[in-house]
């Protein structure tokens, strides 16, 4: 289970992170149900990836994988190719997205967004290995 206090936790050390390389980002976190626990939106973060960083959040628990391997099943040719269009919309397949572990079980996720792929991925490590 992912607490509102584990949710904290989580996104202040990807704050941190986000802060470190200068990038202001969307941090989502979320539950075994893939439901959203907490947001933030730092400072001067784009507005677009709000909704972009609670679907990579809701896409990493929905799969149990981080975004960014998504993604290399999910281009052309590749045996998840088209699945972006799945769940009404709600999949991204860019990195940033992935499953927060407790004991070898996914138990929630987090998204980020608001830099590029390696910003966004590096951004959601450092708010996982917080939890």
């Amino acid at each position: 289970m992912v607490t509102l206090e584990d949710a904290r936790r989580i996104i202040a050390a990807a704050e941190k992170k986000a802060a470190e390389i200068g990038q202001p980002m969307n941090i989502a976190v979320a539950d075994s149900g893939a439901n959203l626990v907490a947001h933030v939106r730092m400072d001067g973060a784009w507005l677009g990836s709000i909704d972009i960083s609670m679907k990579k959040a809701f896409t990493s628990r929905a799969f149990d994988i981080s975004t960014k391997d998504l993604a290399e099943h999910a281009a052309p040719g590749k045996q998840f190719y088209g699945i972006h269009a799945s769940n009404d919309g709600k999949i991204m397949i860019f990195a940033g997205g992935i499953p927060l572990k407790k004991d070898g079980k996914v138990v929630g996720s987090i998204g980020v967004s608001g830099g590029s792929g390696d910003q966004d991925h590096a951004v959601a490590e450092a708010g996982a290995a917080a939890f």
